[in-house]
């Protein structure tokens, strides 16, 4: 993890981390390398740690990448840093996010739109702004009725990090009537 997607979260967490009581966090790629947004959330809520592989901040451990085992609307938030680049399908993880999220659920998304060639196993993409609406666009076809809230490029390089931030029912957008100051 690279200090800007670590600043990110912890602004998500600041502005959308109030408007929850506590709950059930899952971060999707936990493993800690260079760090762990465990560190950026308040302690009211419950962390789960979720990657392919054991390693230190892995709670579970996926046997498919792309099936995460929680119950249908299920989590109160959803994190993913510097995750998606690494996914080759990337839009069924964002699918399975937004299948674990309750209704007022929050998905956080932050990935890079830039920075060097890193394979973790593999690096497969990088992320530009239309990519926000066009995973919500996605998922909107397959059913959902997600709702991006916000999205940005932060300027911190080499990564120029795209943080994207989700509700996963459009008629929970008012609960959340505040965005990250630029």
């Amino acid at each position: 993890m690279h200090p800007s997607a670590m600043r990110n979260c912890i602004k998500f967490f600041d502005v959308y981390g109030k408007y929850k009581d506590g709950g059930m966090v899952v971060d999707i790629g936990s493993q800690n390398v260079n760090g762990t947004l465990k560190d950026a959330m308040p302690s009211r809520f419950q962390y789960t740690g979720v990657d392919y592989v054991e390693a230190v901040n892995v709670d579970l451990v996926l046997t498919d990448p792309y099936k995460f085992p929680f119950q249908d609307n299920s989590v109160d938030i959803v994190l993913s840093s510097s995750c998606l680049e690494h996914s080759e399908f990337f839009w069924l993880s964002f699918e399975e996010m937004v299948r674990i999220s309750k209704p007022d659920g929050l998905i956080y998304l932050n990935i890079p739109s830039a920075g060097p060639y890193h394979p973790y196993p593999v690096d497969c993409w990088r992320f530009r702004m239309d990519a926000a609406l066009a995973l919500m666009n996605w998922s909107r076809r397959q059913g959902s009725s997600v709702m991006l809230l916000e999205a940005y490029t932060d300027e911190e390089q080499p990564w120029h990090d795209l943080v994207a931030i989700y509700c996963k029912d459009e008629t929970h957008v008012d609960k959340y009537p505040e965005r990250i100051p630029s």
